[in-house]
C-alpha cells in the first residue's frame, strides 16, 4: 500500500495552490521531483532510466521527429528538466502540437508516480518542498488528486497480478530456449528470441507491442517463475547520438595529443593544487569550480580524465557522475571521486553511479599521478616546468555559485 504521508503531501500542494517542486527522496538513494502550478502538476523528473523515458514517449507520440538529427544547446541540457525544456523547444520550432506535448506530460507523470509508489511500498521516504524552480509556461495542467488516485489504482493492479517485486524498467532476457521451444509454437518461439534480449525493458517492449505493460509483464510471469526468462538490470541509454551545438559556451580547446584532465571541484585550493601537479607533468589541465557548469563544460571539452568532487553545493559528484555516465562521449572516461571521507559507504555509491576510481583528501603529487599513468597509461616525465612546455595549457571555468 502506497504511504499515506505521500499522499497527503500531494494533498498538501493541491490544497495550497502550490507553485515549486515537491522532491521525494526513498532511503535507497532514488529521487523524484514533481513540479507544480497553483496546485496542480505540470511536470516531473527522476526515475531510473530518465533517457529512455524520454526516447520512449517520444517515439510514441511524436514519431515524426527523429531525435538523432536535432541540434540543441548545451545550456539546454544543465537544468533538472531538460527533458521539459526540450519540449518547449521543439514546439517553438513548430516540430510538435501542444496535444502531443499533453500525451507525454501526463504520460510521464503516471510513469513517476507509479515508480513512486513500487519504491515506497517498500523503503522509507523523505519529503521536501521548495519554490527555487517555477515553471512559468507549463503546457499541461495535470490534476494531482486525480493522478494520485491512478497511481493507487494501477499499482493495487501490478501488486494484485503478482508483480510487486517485478520493477518495470528491468529488462527480459531469454535464459533457456530450449526449454521455450517445447512449450510453444514456432512464430511465438520466434517473438520471444527477438524480443526477449536483454536490451528492452518491459516498458519498452510494451510500447513497441502497443500494449499496456501491466498485461505485457502478466503475460511473462509464468515463463519468469520457471526460470526460462530472467528479468535483468540495463543503464539507461545515451540521450542523443548527435553531437550537442557547443557554439554558445567559451571557444573550445584545440584538440591535441596530450591528455586533458579536468577536475570539478568548488574549492579553489584543490583546483590549483591539482593544476600544479598536472600541468608540472607536462598535461593539460582544465578547473570548473560551479558544479551547475560542469556538465556542458566537460561535453564541450572532452577531457581525457575527470577529478571529481564528492560534496559540493546544488550538485554532488555523484549526480554529476551519473549525468556524465548518460552521456555516450563519457561512457568510458575514467571519473575519479576526490572525498575526504574515505569510507565504504561513501566507495560502494561511488561505484554504483559509474565512478572509476578513488581519491582521498588532501590530494598528493604521487597519488594523483599514479592514478593518471594508471587509467590514462601516459608516460609522463617526473616533472617540467610550463616555460619549458609551449604545448601545456592550463583552462579555467570559474562562473562563480
Amino acid at each position: 500500500m502506497v504511504s499515506i504521508n505521500i499522499i497527503n503531501e500531494f494533498k498538501t500542494c493541491t490544497q495550497l495552490q502550490y507553485n515549486g517542486q515537491l522532491n521525494i527522496k526513498s532511503a535507497k538513494g532514488q529521487n523524484w521531483s514533481f513540479y507544480y502550478r497553483l496546485g496542480r502538476i505540470v511536470w516531473a523528473v527522476g526515475g531510473t532510466h530518465p533517457f529512455r523515458r524520454w526516447r520512449r514517449y517520444m517515439a510514441q507520440y511524436c514519431p515524426q521527429i527523429d531525435l538523432d538529427k536535432i541540434q540543441f544547446r548545451q545550456q539546454d541540457f544543465v537544468v533538472n528538466y531538460w527533458d521539459y525544456r526540450l519540449l518547449e523547444i521543439l514546439y517553438k520550432r513548430q516540430k510538435i502540437q501542444r496535444e502531443q506535448i499533453q500525451a507525454i506530460v501526463e504520460s510521464t507523470i503516471t510513469e513517476l508516480l507509479f515508480d513512486l509508489a513500487q519504491h515506497t511500498d517498500f523503503v522509507a521516504f523523505s519529503c521536501d518542498r521548495n519554490q527555487d524552480t517555477i515553471l512559468e509556461t507549463p503546457m499541461s495542467f495535470t490534476s494531482a488528486d486525480l493522478s494520485v488516485k491512478q497511481m493507487q489504482d494501477s499499482w493495487k493492479s501490478w501488486s494484485e497480478a503478482g508483480l510487486a517485486n517485478f520493477s518495470p524498467d528491468l529488462a527480459p532476457i531469454l535464459r533457456r530456449p530450449e526449454q521455450l521451444q517445447q512449450q510453444v509454437s514456432p512464430s511465438v518461439y520466434n517473438n520471444f528470441v527477438n524480443l526477449m534480449n536483454g536490451k528492452q525493458t518491459l516498458r519498452d517492449l510494451a510500447a513497441k507491442m502497443k500494449q499496456n505493460v501491466l498485461p505485457v509483464t502478466r503475460s511473462l510471469l509464468p515463463y519468469i517463475l520457471k526460470g526460462i526468462i530472467e528479468l535483468i538490470e540495463v543503464p539507461d541509454l545515451p540521450l542523443l547520438s548527435a553531437e550537442v551545438d557547443s557554439t554558445s559556451v567559451s571557444a573550445q580547446t584545440k584538440k591535441s595529443d596530450i591528455p586533458l584532465v579536468a577536475c570539478v571541484d568548488d574549492s579553489p585550493q584543490v583546483c590549483k593544487m591539482l593544476e600544479d601537479i598536472v600541468t608540472s607533468h607536462g598535461l593539460r589541465f582544465i578547473k570548473i569550480q560551479d558544479p551547475i557548469q560542469a556538465l556542458p563544460t566537460l561535453i564541450q571539452n572532452k577531457p581525457d580524465l575527470i577529478f571529481l568532487d564528492l560534496i559540493m553545493p546544488v550538485a554532488s559528484g555523484y549526480e554529476i557522475c551519473t549525468q556524465l555516465r548518460r552521456v555516450s562521449t563519457f561512457a568510458n572516461t575514467p571519473v575519479i571521486i576526490l572525498t575526504g571521507n574515505d569510507g565504504l559507504l561513501d566507495r560502494v555509491r561511488a561505484k554504483v553511479v559509474g565512478s572509476t576510481d578513488f581519491l582521498t583528501k588532501p590530494v598528493a603529487a604521487d597519488k594523483v599521478m599514479s592514478v593518471i599513468r594508471k587509467y590514462l597509461q601516459v608516460q609522463t616525465p617526473s616533472k617540467v616546468t610550463p616555460s619549458t612546455n609551449q604545448n601545456t595549457s592550463s583552462l579555467e571555468i570559474s562562473l562563480g555559485h
